[in-house]
């Protein structure tokens, strides 16, 4: 249950940090002024090591665990079941489905996202504004005025939503929050929250794309 916990626990707060990811993202739709001066606000801030210290711990918790229960699970099942669990799961009250059976490998996938995001942005081409801030709307538009670059996001946006689809309500019972009132309504709005997220994120890359090739 400890474990259950934790991967519950640093889940949330990694969807939390999404949001506040997302709300700083969109942003990019107010103009080069709004996004840089927010950057240059939250990058010069001195509790920006510690936030993000905090916050790598977290993302680091989260993946050991899931990795850890995971390779239990298995090593506690090393013969595979003659029907599988997929099959065996198709019950009406079973919350079983292809998002959470999928959860290790979506997740492995967006930690290699994540890892190519941080290279691309974080640590990309250093652009200066007239101002001497740094141009991470001018970044932005480069990497999205890419097709390809634009196309592998918006898989990594779906794979975030499967993720999310199944996390979100999984979190709420492993906080003890599992009855027949409310589950289904967790459910519902973990799934809404999944397709919010990843829909936002979704339209950044497309409405960079478009604007990029307008402005050439």
């Amino acid at each position: 249950m400890g474990t259950k916990f934790l991967i519950a626990f640093t889940g949330g707060c990694l969807a939390l940090f999404l949001v506040a990811h997302l709300a700083g993202n969109l942003l990019f739709l107010a103009g080069p002024d709004a996004f840089n001066q927010y950057a240059h606000r939250l990058l010069s801030n001195p509790l920006i090591f510690l936030a993000e210290g905090g916050l790598l711990a977290i993302f680091v918790l989260h993946v050991f665990k899931a990795t850890w229960t995971v390779a239990s699970n298995f090593a506690a099942r090393p013969t595979r079941y003659a029907v599988t669990r997929w099959a065996r799961s198709k019950s009406p009250k079973s919350r079983k489905s292809l998002s959470s059976t999928a959860m290790i490998v979506t997740g492995t996938l967006i930690l290699l996202f994540v890892v190519t995001h941080l290279v691309t942005f974080k640590y990309g081409t250093y652009y200066e504004t007239p101002e001497g801030l740094r141009d991470l709307f001018r970044l932005q538009l480069e990497v999205f005025s890419n097709p390809g670059y634009v196309a592998f996001y918006l898989v990594c946006m779906v794979l975030v939503c499967s993720h999310l689809w199944h996390g979100v309500s999984s979190a709420a019972q492993s906080f003890g929050v599992d009855s027949s009132r409310w589950t289904p309504r967790i459910v519902l709005a973990g799934r809404l929250f999944s397709v919010f997220i990843a829909g936002g994120f979704f339209m950044l890359p497309i409405y960079t794309f478009i604007l990029a090739m307008r402005t050439r």
